[in-house]
């Protein structure tokens, strides 16, 4: 016997892995005991924390010895001298592999619900169990974040068998293990306490990560082919985004506004990602009659979001639109489409008038936000409201004005169209949002 609990075994682990500390690391445990090992490590490397979803592939009348394992994106290990000596038939094997992707998908909807996984691409991935004994379930584990993009894969244990690193095959790019003992039998073996870990503490400790930490967001800058023309665009993806908001601008403003990036990064803040884009190049800008064309400005957020469900990062992402001023009927005349399928709309000061007979047809909830002393926006977007046939609010910010420049006007914007987002975006994928 080593250790106590599973938390020991963590924060020993931790210590033989202090040299990865302020790197581009992400700790991911193996459901459900290893998580809470994988919970320590994650800590002391102030790192975040993921889960590695993979399935031992039990033989029939033996489930405590494996054949093999399965993980995420269709990854298959299969022992072929276990499956030998134990005389599995390819018809058990099966049936055991369509039981285990089953199960596979289940734990995936109980742990991860809305959330999107934490992104491992380029990253160095720590994959934690609470110990090793055939390998079978890391050596899926390690193949699984490998497909996922990892850069480097550490392999880390409480306890191994002392040929353990043979048995990966190299599948890991370096290994730790707090003890390495020649006699194994089992890995409970070496705990004081091995109870089973309950799904509820799996999804606790996550949940107790993601809130600690403010998530690491990715900024690209693209340039996306529409009409004919390139329009220069900022994408920011948090780590396990729940959705994506396109940023639809008003007259006389694009991408570098002040306004909108300052909603679009607490939106990151939240977890959502966001891409801010010019609707016009800069020469078509300048063409007051293009400023004003609904219509295209309509047609060009569509593309934009056809685009966005194309590219292999944003595509599972259900999508919304944040319009502010005229942005905001371009961006209703584009829910309006039959084809469109954005989640939700938010409206900053917007000019929902402006997209006419269309309100009745968007279908998307729709959230449209005045200033309380913006008299005319105000009168229009109740007008625009009573139109829409789709789940709509209007909210009303007390002493603000068309740009939202008074203290703390932005900022309740802000809030408004985080909850608004995340709460239809988890409608769609269902969960039950944050």
């Amino acid at each position: 016997m080593y250790f106590a609990d599973r938390e020991d075994a963590g924060r020993r682990l931790a210590a033989r892995l202090d040299h990865l500390r302020g790197r581009d690391v992400v700790v991911v445990g193996l459901p459900r005991g290893g998580v809470p090992v994988a919970a320590e490590v994650a800590d002391a490397l102030d790192a975040p924390l993921d889960i590695c979803l993979v399935r031992k592939l039990g033989v029939p009348g033996r489930p405590e010895v494996a054949m093999g394992a399965i993980g995420e994106g269709g990854v298959r290990v299969v022992n072929e001298e276990v499956v030998r000596l134990a005389g599995v038939s390819e018809g058990d094997l099966a049936d055991a592999e369509v039981r285990e992707r089953q199960v596979l998908a289940d734990r995936t909807r109980t742990y991860r619900g809305s959330r999107r996984p934490v992104p491992l691409e380029g990253r160095t991935v720590v994959v934690v169990d609470d110990g090793l004994a055939t390998g079978a379930t890391a050596l899926a584990a390690c193949r699984t974040v490998r497909a996922g993009g990892a850069a480097r894969i550490v392999l880390a244990v409480p306890v191994a068998p002392d040929d353990w690193a043979a048995r990966l095959g190299g599948e890991a790019d370096e290994t730790v293990a707090v003890h390495t003992p020649a006699e194994f039998a089992a890995v409970g073996q070496f705990y004081r306490d091995f109870d089973q870990t309950p799904d509820a503490e799996v999804v606790a400790l996550l949940d107790r990560s993601r809130a600690g930490r403010a998530p690491v967001v990715r900024n690209t800058s693209v340039r996306i082919g529409v009409d004919g023309v390139e329009l220069p665009g900022d994408l920011a993806l948090p780590d396990g985004a729940a959705g994506l908001v396109l940023f639809a601008h008003g007259s006389g403003s694009g991408r570098d506004s002040p306004r909108n990036r300052a909603v679009a990064g607490a939106l990151n803040g939240a977890g959502l990602g966001t891409l801010l884009f010019d609707l016009l190049t800069e020469a078509e800008a300048a063409d007051r009659a293009q400023v004003f064309d609904t219509p295209l400005l309509a047609g060009r957020l569509a593309r934009v979001s056809a685009w966005a469900a194309r590219r292999p990062e944003t595509a599972a992402l259900p999508r919304g639109y944040f319009g502010a001023s005229t942005g905001a009927a371009a961006a209703l005349w584009a829910a309006a489409a039959p084809d469109d399928d954005v989640a939700a709309v938010v409206s900053r000061g917007g000019r929902p008038d402006l997209a006419g007979e269309r309100l009745a047809a968007v279908r998307a909830p729709t959230l449209l936000i005045v200033g309380g002393d913006d008299d005319l926006v105000l009168d229009l977007n109740r007008r625009a409201e009573a139109l829409l046939r789709c789940e709509s609010r209007l909210e009303v910010v007390p002493g603000a004005g068309h740009l939202f420049e008074e203290p703390g006007a932005l900022e309740r914007v802000a809030e408004l169209a985080t909850a608004w987002f995340t709460g239809r975006f988890a409608a769609v994928t269902g969960g039950a949002g944050q």
